[in-house]
């Protein structure tokens, strides 16, 4: 389960991982999680591998 219950679409999104993020961060910071979307910037820069930063936007957002 996701950290929130925010929703972002990410299908038919540039696949790269710094767009994807980025989507994800504007969505929980327009949703008042500012120290979230910090968090999970972190998160990702920190991911060994894309899949691995898939998982972390993942633990954030449910992702459609």
């Amino acid at each position: 389960m996701p950290k929130t219950t925010i929703k972002v679409k990410l299908t038919g999104t540039d696949g790269n991982i710094f767009a994807l993020a980025g989507k994800v961060s504007t969505a929980l910071e327009k949703k008042g999680h500012e120290d979230l979307a910090k968090e999970m910037r972190s998160a990702v820069m920190k991911s060994g591998s894309y899949s691995d930063a898939l998982g972390v936007l993942a633990e954030y957002v449910e992702v459609r």
